[in-house]
């Protein structure tokens, strides 16, 4: 039954994206992304990727279908006919085509317990982690703990990503980000829509809630700093869409929206440098207590905390720069 659901999925997958690029209305463009997104979340939670599932839809068809519609004010509503020969293009995609389908040819079944992947490092995860971590979540303990490196290296890959889309976006003002102040009265919401403000407004507390429990139980269950992050600038972004720019800058003011996206990346780092002060390695959390398993655990909820923190105000900030561009005189 899964298997034919999945056959479902990327039957669905592959219509959607035809249609993504044989339509010229960018708005229907950007909705059928939206769905391309959760249907992409749905196989990866079929295929047991519940992490990569929430993120996908947190961010890919949440946050990212709103930043394209902001997109999309500044532009016109449909694709401008291209001149250009496609004989090129249509060569290049069919040829990676083949390529892909004949390399998965070469891949081992899905599931298959001698794979080379199951021969390697991961049974040593799987059998070690509750031992070393003591969490019994191999997902987060992998990245937050075994290659913490890694995370703190997309940590600031985000933060640089985040502050070069605020310097792109911010030509023609004096500041990164718009003020309360000067938000605008064109940005008003959906204030005169009743349906979507009452069920908006009954899902926020819902929304903002599920973000903290997906946070702070990242260590138990799917979850984690990047998904919750997520979540958070959903629900705030969501709220921004309600009440009008001015209102969601009153909430999370600009700079507070700036000390978020560097204060995260510098209490990821921090942590490294206090391990290594208490006579540890950078990021080895298991000096941070007495209890080895203790300090990893404290250890992991601060990164964890900080790579939230950036990620909501990274996404928060560009949102609030799309939606300022309106404004810019």
């Amino acid at each position: 039954m899964t298997t034919l659901f999945g056959v479902f999925l990327l039957t669905l997958l592959v219509v959607t994206a035809i249609a993504i690029v044989r339509t010229r209305d960018l708005f229907a463009a950007t909705m059928l992304s939206g769905i391309f997104s959760l249907l992409m979340a749905a196989n990866f939670f079929i295929l047991d990727a519940a992490d990569v599932a929430l993120t996908e839809a947190a961010v890919g068809a949440g946050i990212t279908t709103v930043l394209f519609l902001g997109a999309l004010a500044l532009t016109g509503s449909s694709e401008r006919p291209s001149r250009s020969n496609r004989g090129l293009p249509l060569a290049v995609v069919m040829a990676t085509t083949v390529t892909l389908i004949y390399a998965t040819f070469d891949k081992p079944r899905l599931g298959d317990p001698q794979a080379p992947v199951h021969q390697h490092v991961a049974p040593f995860y799987l059998e070690q982690t509750y031992d070393l971590i003591g969490i019994p979540n191999v997902v987060t303990a992998v990245l937050g703990s075994f290659r913490g490196y890694d995370t703190l290296g997309e940590v600031f890959v985000v933060f640089t990503a985040g502050i070069g889309v605020l310097f792109l976006m911010s030509a023609g003002r004096r500041s990164l980000l718009p003020t309360a102040a000067a938000a605008g009265a064109d940005t008003a919401g959906l204030k005169h829509h009743l349906l979507p403000r009452a069920v908006g407004k009954l899902l926020l507390p819902f929304i903002l809630l599920f973000g903290l429990y997906v946070q702070f139980h990242g260590e138990y269950g799917p979850g984690g700093g990047f998904q919750a992050g997520a979540i958070v600038a959903a629900a705030v972004i969501l709220y921004a869409l309600l009440e009008g720019e001015t209102e969601a800058l009153k909430v999370v003011p600009p700079g507070v929206l700036l000390v978020l996206v560097a204060g995260g990346a510098l209490l990821y780092t921090l942590v490294g440098i206090a391990c290594m002060l208490l006579g540890g390695n950078f990021l080895d959390y298991s000096v941070l207590f007495g209890d080895p398993k203790t300090g990893q655990h404290y250890g992991l909820i601060l990164i964890e905390f900080g790579v939230g923190v950036t990620v909501s105000g990274v996404l928060l900030s560009i949102f609030h720069a799309f939606a300022a561009r309106e404004n810019v005189g």
